[in-house]
């Protein structure tokens, strides 16, 4: 099996989060592999911006995932862990990279981008993740 060791971001732009469409079809957040001595951190800002344009910063870590596949092009299972990343967006100007094979890309209402998710991890990795927006947002509003 082939473990890989990956940073990806959750981000929002006020009450909308950022999603992208793949080549399979799914919904899924930004995210890419973190190859030789690259912080986590500055690779989910890199593919965040690489993979949609968007500028954003990093709020606050959120936890880690893990996900297994089958890789076709490489004929192995391969173990994906990711690190998360709370990100603010400056603004919603998404342009498609579809030299990376994705079919659309956006800024979506909560409700909607939950029945968009492909995968139930990432649903709750959202859910969870906006609640702790809201209240650093709001804490960061009210000092």
């Amino acid at each position: 099996m082939l473990f890989r060791n990956c940073a990806g971001g959750v981000v929002f732009l006020e009450n909308k989060v950022l999603l992208l469409k793949n080549e399979k079809d799914e919904w899924i957040l930004p995210k890419g592999v973190i190859r030789n001595k690259d912080l986590s951190k500055d690779i989910a800002i890199s593919r965040v911006k690489e993979e949609t344009n968007i500028e954003a910063e990093v709020i606050s870590s959120i936890g880690e995932t893990c996900y297994e596949f089958f890789s076709i092009t490489r004929q192995k299972p391969v173990c994906n862990e990711i690190v998360w990343y709370l990100m603010r967006a400056f603004d919603d100007d998404c342009k498609l990279n579809e030299a990376l094979e994705f079919k659309a890309v956006g800024f979506f209402e909560l409700s909607e981008a939950m029945n968009m998710i492909t995968y139930s991890q990432d649903k709750s990795l959202v859910y969870l993740s906006y609640k702790k927006y809201k209240d650093l947002v709001l804490s960061e509003i009210m000092v």
